[in-house]
C-alpha cells in the first residue's frame, strides 16, 4: 500500500461502517468454516476506501476460506454490482468517472515495455487460458451483489466458481458444455452475498484482486481511517509527521 501506508505504520480501523462481526473465533483458529454475523451498520463503503480484511482464499486461491490470522490492507476499487475493467493499465468502472486507486502507479505499470522482465506477474484472475486477461487488459468483470442473478456459461463458470462453491458448499464444474453445481445442472445463479474488488497502491505484484479474485463482504474487518503511530523499523525512531495522519 505504499506510499499511502508504510512499513511501521499502526492504523485505526473503523469496524462500525459495515457493523462489527460476530463469529466463533476459537473454531476459526482451528480452520473451521464459521458463520459470520454483523451488528447494524453505521455507514457504507465507498470506492477508494482503504479496507482491512482477512485473506479470503486457500489452496492456490481455488477455495474461499477465511484466514483469521492473516490480515490484508488494500484499497476498494469496485463495489457490489459494479462492472470493472482494466484498460491500458487503468482501472475503470462502467458509468463512473472517478479516478480509482493509485493512478500514478497504474500509469507507470502501463508504460513499462515488458513488465515480465522486471519480475512482475502479468497473468491475472481467473488464471485460465480461456480468458486471456492480464494486468493491462482485464475484464469486463461484474462484481456480484446480493440478489444479483447471472447466467451460467463457460465464462461465468470461470469467474464465479470460487464464490458459488463457497456460498452453496458444493463443488461447481463443467461437464459436456454444461455448468453443474454438485450433481445438478444450473443455468443461472442468484448470489447470496456481496463482494468487492480491491487493489494495492503499489501496483507491481501487489497480491490483490487482480490475482486472486473477489473479496467477500463477510471477511472485511473495517475501514482504515488514521495512522495512530508510526516507527521507522530501521532506525527505531518515531515518524512524528505521520502521527494521526488521515488515510486517504
Amino acid at each position: 500500500m505504499e506510499p499511502t501506508l508504510r512499513d511501521g505504520d499502526f492504523i485505526l480501523v473503523n469496524k462500525l461502517v459495515l457493523g462489527a462481526r460476530l463469529f466463533d473465533v476459537s473454531a476459526s483458529l482451528k480452520n473451521e468454516e464459521v458463520p459470520i454475523y454483523r451488528l447494524p451498520a453505521f455507514g457504507d463503503l465507498k470506492r477508494n476506501d482503504v479496507l482491512v480484511f482477512n485473506f479470503p482464499y486457500r489452496k492456490k486461491w481455488n477455495y474461499v476460506h477465511m484466514d483469521i490470522m492473516r490480515y490484508f490492507v488494500k484499497r476498494c476499487i469496485a463495489l457490489p454490482g459494479d462492472t470493472l475493467e482494466i484498460r491500458s493499465g487503468l482501472y475503470e468502472i462502467r458509468g463512473c468517472n472517478d479516478i480509482l486507486g493509485n493512478r500514478k502507479a497504474q500509469l507507470e505499470l502501463a508504460d513499462l515495455e515488458d513488465p515480465g522482465k522486471w519480475g512482475i506477474v502479468t497473468k491475472t484472475f481467473p488464471n485460465d487460458n480461456r480468458l486471456d486477461w492480464n494486468i493491462r487488459e482485464f475484464g469486463p468483470l461484474v462484481i456480484p451483489k446480493e440478489g444479483q442473478c447471472v447466467l451460467m456459461n463457460d465464462t461465468s463458470f470461470l469467474l464465479y466458481r470460487q464464490l458459488v462453491g463457497w456460498e452453496q458448499k458444493k463443488k461447481m464444474y463443467l461437464k459436456g458444455g454444461k455448468v453443474l453445481l454438485g450433481d445438478s445442472v444450473i443455468h443461472e445463479y442468484r448470489f447470496l452475498k456481496n463482494y468487492y474488488f480491491v487493489s494495492g497502491d503499489k501496483m507491481a505484484n501487489s497480491k490483490d484482486s487482480r490475482y486472486w479474485g473477489m473479496l467477500p463482504e463477510d471477511y472485511i474487518v473495517g475501514k482504515a481511517t488514521r495512522i495512530w503511530y508510526s516507527k521507522n523499523r530501521n532506525t527505531d525512531k518515531t515518524r512524528w509527521n505521520r502521527i494521526m495522519k488521515k488515510i486517504e
